[in-house]
């Protein structure tokens, strides 16, 4: 009897040690799937701040002379002498060539082909020899001193063309260089064929930079929009019922900016206005200097805890 008695006391203490070995482990697993439910992610963030932004249409068009003259002889012939040759400068009524009217059994003396207007000869494409008639022309004499960018606008952007707007304009010729540019003609009527609105840009203080026959892209500036919220268009989620941010709340005592800090983030509905390349402009619901998730918002919930990596500060650009 003492022995079964001793023998029941033994098993109930192992009873009592096991049930606590248990309940030990299962707090430390329930402990463990805590903390990992509570894992931080990683962020990168954006400190918001007023600026600039400026919505444009985007196309190419080609430098032209501002005035092109063709030069017509006044009587039939074949060319006979050629007085200039392509990049000259000529006076009006500067004598370019002479035609030699003749015809079998008739001599005549040669008639003087004379440049109506003063300029540069930018083409001459005939050789001595060569039959001319009145109808056709045997040169172009332009004005190369004043150059000017020609393109064609499709019907659906007309409303958004006026006189005087500005434009930023490269050329394949001078890469990572930009020019300023004005619109300063816009043609009151559209071509019927093509549907489009042809436009005349004139480029500042870039004469020695250009030649005509150049291409130019051309970003002409529809709408400026100053001291606006303007974040990456990458941290805006498109949801149905609208578009939201992740905003950041530094949990670390630092709110300089500085990377490596934790904190938490609030979901945060925004209205957003216009839209230009990676830019986006927000109306409301966010204010100058507050920080919001631009990397890793994907995987966020409200009020979900974040370790930032990186920052970028918006007011320093």
């Amino acid at each position: 009897m003492k022995v079964s008695t001793v023998y029941r006391i033994g098993l109930i203490g192992a009873g009592i040690v096991l049930t606590g070995y248990l309940t030990g482990c299962n707090l430390k697993k329930k402990k463990e799937a805590a903390e990992a439910v509570e894992a931080s992610f990683a962020v990168n963030t954006y400190r918001t701040a007023e600026g600039n932004l400026d919505d444009y249409l985007e196309f190419g068009g080609d430098v032209v002379a501002a005035s092109v003259v063709n030069v017509y002889p006044d009587t039939s012939g074949k060319l006979s002498r050629v007085r200039v040759a392509v990049g000259d400068y000529v006076k009006k009524d500067q004598v370019i060539a002479y035609l030699d009217p003749s015809r079998p059994g008739m001599n005549y003396a040669e008639s003087p082909v004379k440049a109506p207007v003063a300029g540069t000869i930018t083409s001459f494409p005939l050789t001595i020899g060569a039959t001319c008639a009145p109808a056709a022309a045997v040169a172009q004499i332009s004005s190369t001193g004043k150059l000017e960018i020609q393109t064609n606008i499709a019907e659906r952007f007309i409303s958004r063309i006026k006189n005087g707007q500005k434009a930023s304009v490269s050329f394949d010729a001078y890469p990572g260089h930009r020019f300023n540019a004005t619109v300063f003609e816009v043609s009151p009527v559209l071509d019927t064929s093509t549907r489009t609105m042809r436009i005349k840009l004139r480029v500042d203080s870039a004469e020695s930079y250009l030649k005509a026959g150049m291409y130019a892209r051309v970003q002409l500036i529809t709408e400026q929009i100053s001291n606006a919220i303007i974040v990456p268009y990458d941290a805006i989620l498109n949801r149905e019922d609208g578009n939201y941010v992740f905003i950041v709340n530094r949990t670390g005592g630092n709110a300089d900016g500085a990377a490596g800090i934790p904190g938490t983030v609030s979901l945060r509905q925004v209205k957003t206005g216009i839209h230009v390349d990676d830019k986006a402009e927000i109306v409301s619901g966010l204010a100058s200097g507050q920080e919001i998730v631009t990397r890793g918002q994907t995987l966020l919930t409200d009020g979900a805890k974040v370790n930032i990596i990186a920052t970028v500060d918006g007011s320093a650009k």
